[in-house]
């Protein structure tokens, strides 16, 4: 009889457990945001170097770069700043970018630079403003925000800028202020 009832109870236990195990409940189903909002890539402290032609010309920092590929219009972030430099052949730095936002549109190739935007040139001039687009298929630079200038001998003020690759020749569309002209004759 110790046996049976021994069995009994562990039987008795088995089938509880089972049941509790086997209730009603479904697994909890976790909403998730549209895959068009998620990034593909989260990268915090990057750092990288991009070459041309085998020669390291630019490095790239940013505190933070977000991929989002599956939007209507692909593009990269960098929501907490960006920083470029421009190598010469012997890797001393030439030109620097910096802003405190970017976003590089993939299919258009190009980049939007936002809030505090500085740029040295190869000309030692300094470029400031607050909002600057890089179009690298056209290989320009524009704004239509207000824009510094920051010469050797002046500085020059504008609303809307164009520029070449290199900043070395550009356009001022509404300046500001008083603009010194050589004389020539």
């Amino acid at each position: 009889m110790f046996r049976f009832e021994k069995s009994f109870v562990f039987l008795f236990v088995a089938v509880c457990l089972f049941l509790l195990s086997c209730g009603d409940s479904k697994p909890e189903i976790v909403a998730m945001e549209k895959r068009d909002s998620i990034p593909l890539l989260l990268e915090e402290n990057v750092s990288t170097l991009i070459s041309d032609s085998g020669i390291t010309r630019f490095r790239i920092t940013a505190p933070q770069w977000l991929i989002f590929d599956k939007r209507a219009e692909p593009y990269w972030s960098f929501p907490k700043g960006i920083y470029f430099e421009r190598f010469d052949e012997n890797y001393q730095v030439e030109a620097t970018m910096r802003a405190r936002e970017a976003i590089y549109y993939e299919n258009r190739e190009l980049w939007e630079f936002n809030g505090a935007v500085e740029v040295k040139n190869l000309a030692d001039e300094v470029f400031t403003t607050e909002q600057l687009f890089w179009n690298n298929g056209e290989s320009r630079f524009y704004s239509d925000s207000i824009i510094h200038i920051q010469q050797k001998e002046r500085n020059i003020t504008g609303i809307g800028f164009e520029s070449n690759a290199s900043l070395t020749r550009y356009t001022i569309r509404k300046p500001i202020g008083e603009i010194p002209v050589e004389n020539q004759q």
